[in-house]
C-alpha cells in the first residue's frame, strides 16, 4: 500500500493497514463505494446523537457530538450532490458487518461501555481517513480524488475527538490500554470481513 497511506495508519492508531485486495474491489465497483460512503456519513451523524441521547448527564460530550453530527450531515449532504451528479440513485445498500462485529468488543457495564463505544467510533473514523487516503491516491478521476483529499483532516479530526472525549472521562493510560486493545480486534475483524465492494470490507 502507499507510504501515505501508511502514515496515515500509523498516526490514527490503526493497527493494520487496508490491503490491496480492498482498493482493487473499490476501483472496480466505484459507484457502490461512493453510495455506501454516503451512508457512513448519515450513519456517523446518527451515532455523534445517539451519544447526545444515551449520555445526557456527560457535558463535555454534547457540544463535540453535535458539531460533530452537523459536519457528518454535512458530509452526507456533499455525497448525495456527487452521486447525483454521476447518475448513481441514492438507495439501501446491504451494508458491511464491519461495525455490527467491531463493537461486539464494547462491554455492557458503565463507565466500560462508554469508554468502548467512544474508542470504537474513533478507530471507525480512522479506518474511513486511512481508505479514503488510499482512494485519493489512487482514484484517477480528479473530481474524486479531490474530494476524498478534502475530507481527510475533518476524518482525522474526528478520531481525534472521540479519543479525547475519552480521556475527558477516563485516565490516558487507561484510554491508549484500551484503544490498542479494540485496535487489534479492528484489525480482525478487518482482516476477515466478506469482500463487498464497501468503505468498511
Amino acid at each position: 500500500m502507499a507510504a501515505g497511506a501508511a502514515i496515515v495508519a500509523g498516526m490514527l492508531n490503526l493497527a493494520s493497514q487496508s490491503s490491496p485486495a480492498w482498493l482493487a474491489r473499490s476501483l472496480a465497483d466505484l459507484d457502490e463505494i461512493l453510495l455506501d460512503h454516503a451512508h457512513c456519513e448519515k450513519k456517523a451523524a446518527s451515532t455523534a446523537l445517539s451519544l447526545i441521547f444515551r449520555y445526557p448527564e456527560r457535558s463535555a460530550l454534547l457540544e463535540p457530538l453535535s458539531q460533530l453530527a452537523r459536519e457528518e450531515l454535512q458530509h452526507f449532504e456533499l455525497m448525495l450532490g456527487h452521486l447525483e451528479r454521476r447518475g448513481i440513485v441514492y438507495r439501501k445498500q446491504k451494508p458491511s458487518p464491519y461495525a455490527g462485529q467491531l463493537m461486539a468488543i464494547v462491554r455492557t457495564a458503565e463507565p466500560e461501555r462508554l469508554l468502548d463505544t467512544l474508542l470504537c467510533c474513533a478507530l471507525i473514523e480512522a479506518r474511513s481517513c486511512e481508505r479514503m487516503q488510499i482512494l485519493a491516491e489512487n482514484l484517477e478521476d480528479p473530481e474524486l480524488a479531490r474530494l476524498y483529499r478534502s475530507l481527510l483532516a475533518s476524518e482525522a479530526r474526528h478520531h481525534n475527538s472521540y479519543v479525547g472525549l475519552a480521556e475527558t472521562y477516563f485516565a490516558r493510560d487507561q484510554v491508549r490500554v484500551r484503544l490498542a486493545e479494540i485496535a487489534a480486534h479492528e484489525a480482525e475483524v478487518i482482516a476477515t470481513a466478506p469482500p463487498l465492494p464497501r468503505m468498511h470490507c
